[in-house]
């Protein structure tokens, strides 16, 4: 049992690849034993986070610093190591890629073409999902920032809709675009100061004297500090994203499967914004103070524009592929008051106060998207499976021939929109009351954001359900399969509980936010 815990957070990372290489071996037409034993292999890293999960709880809460550490030697020339472990902002993050990739690919059971392929991608995938979020070295941290672009590229090029060349190419140049820049900047922030160890930097870094980096490398602190801030900024803001990096997302949504959709707007959107939280604020603390007006700005832009474009969408997909643009605008919005306080000397009870709820609530807020988000896509691939279009002006009156799908979809509906009881409103109501002190103008403007959400949603549910049977779908609609309800019934469970009960995952986010502040 101590060699598993001291080895856990490795294991969580690399079981899953060495899993998807083994499902890789299998003989192609074998499709009924890979789709099994990958849902199966899905298991093991889920248990490992559980695991994780239920020894924090019992061991950590006194001490929420990084904790299943592991460091060792890769890279001693420039001060690389392999170290990673978690806190109590990682570990969600980790939890939450755990429980929907098993689910993602128990969504994927349709899927017939190249079946070896698709369910190899994904365990990939996973595995630099949760290998990003445990990086504590900034080497580490950016090759699984990378690598895990590789899996979802190939999930949309492949498996994605009539656009997805043209999808999967706008997304990778994009986040190649921003990824050039962040590389830039690790190199320079790990080559002056002799170590790419995040924790180690937090106090080298962000106490540099710059008459020593000057002699050291012939270069401006102040220039360098901004150029690596900015190239931070920019990346992340392209990964979150926020308004006007945007436009990659409705795109690579609408193109790609399911379970990719799943999978990108329930965890891959997150890897921005954890960025912010982890690595931009606490490395750049006094730029992310001077700048917190402008994000909480482009968080309130996304928000609002985020609602108005899935207003104005008919293809459902893409509806709820723009709900993901004004669902993480509050996000941000959360982040920009960290940014705002995290850099003062001094903080007032009040101050405290906001920062604590706002930080606390877009940590949370990524976890409720990401159930709410997966759930959705996930109902709009099941609804497309048996009409075979996304149009919405084809529907209606869709609840008459598939009730439970209806309820279904009004409940999952409803966490998205921020109904109290459900997860989607403990989030947003945090980040609006912490952000009210030093931000009342966005918060103010991102209320018409909110409104539109409502619209939005209303405007889904009413053109799938409700209005006249149209004959075309009278008897041609299958009701959903045992399948599809064991994708989307743990997903609707965790909205329920987290929306009556959120202290059951914020308490842990509590701890490590606490310290920060």
């Amino acid at each position: 049992m101590d060699w598993l815990i001291d080895n856990i957070v490795t294991l969580t990372i690399f079981v899953p690849m060495i899993l998807g290489l083994i499902v890789f071996l299998i003989p192609d037409d074998e499709v009924w034993v890979i789709r099994r034993v990958t849902f199966v292999f899905s298991l093991v890293p889920l248990a490992l986070a559980l695991t994780m999960w239920f020894v924090w709880s019992d061991s950590f809460r006194i001490d929420p610093t990084f904790q299943f550490e592991q460091q060792a030697t890769w890279f001693p020339a420039i001060g690389a190591s392999y170290h990673v472990g978690v806190d109590g902002i990682s570990l969600p993050l980790i939890l939450l890629s755990a429980v929907l990739t098993p689910l993602a690919i128990l969504a994927s059971f349709g899927v017939n073409e190249k079946v070896k392929m698709f369910m190899t991608l994904i365990l990939l995938m996973e595995g630099a999902m949760v290998g990003l979020f445990a990086s504590l070295d900034l080497m580490i941290f950016f090759i699984f920032w990378e690598f895990g672009l590789v899996p979802i590229y190939f999930l949309v090029r492949i498996w994605g809709g009539a656009d997805r060349q043209y999808a999967s190419f706008k997304f990778f140049i994009y986040t190649m675009a921003g990824s050039l820049g962040l590389l830039l900047s690790i190199q320079i922030i790990g080559l002056s100061t002799g170590t790419f160890d995040i924790p180690e930097l937090y106090n080298i870094w962000v106490n540099m004297d710059p008459v020593e980096f000057a002699q050291r490398t012939g270069l401006s602190l102040n220039v360098v500090k901004t150029l690596a801030y900015w190239a931070f900024f920019i990346a992340f803001a392209i990964k979150v994203p926020i308004w006007p990096f945007h436009t990659w997302l409705p795109d690579a949504h609408t193109q790609a499967p399911t379970a990719g959709s799943m999978l990108l707007a329930g965890v891959l959107l997150k890897l921005g914004a954890y960025g912010f939280i982890r690595l931009v604020i606490p490395l750049f603390p006094e730029m992310a103070t001077n700048t917190a007006g402008l994000l909480a700005t482009l968080g309130m832009l996304s928000i609002v524009f985020g609602g108005f474009a899935a207003f104005g969408q008919w293809d459902f997909k893409r509806l709820v592929a723009y709900s993901s643009i004004n669902h993480m605008g509050f996000v941000v919005l959360g982040i920009a008051v960290m940014a705002y306080y995290f850099g003062q000397a001094n903080i007032d009870a009040a101050g405290t106060q906001d920062a604590l709820l706002a930080t606390n609530g877009a940590v949370l807020q990524m976890i409720n998207h990401g159930l709410s988000a997966a759930g959705m896509f996930f109902l709009v691939g099941v609804i497309y499976e048996r009409a075979h279009t996304r149009d919405l002006k084809r529907f209606g009156g869709i609840w008459s021939i598939l009730p439970v799908y209806g309820g279904i979809l009004i409940f999952t509906s409803m966490a998205s929109l921020g109904l109290p009881g459900l997860n989607g409103f403990v989030g947003e109501f945090m980040i609006t009351r912490g952000a009210w002190g030093p931000f009342y103008i966005q918060v103010a403007l991102s209320m018409i954001g909110l409104l539109m959400t409502g619209a939005y949603i209303l405007k889904g549910i009413g053109e799938v359900l409700h209005g006249a049977t149209k004959a075309e779908w009278v008897g041609h609609l299958e009701p959903m399969t045992f399948t599809e309800h064991c994708v989307i019934w743990p997903l609707m469970i965790m909205m329920l509980v987290l929306g009556i009960w959120p202290q059951a995952i914020l308490a842990i986010i509590n701890d490590t936010v606490s310290l920060l502040f």
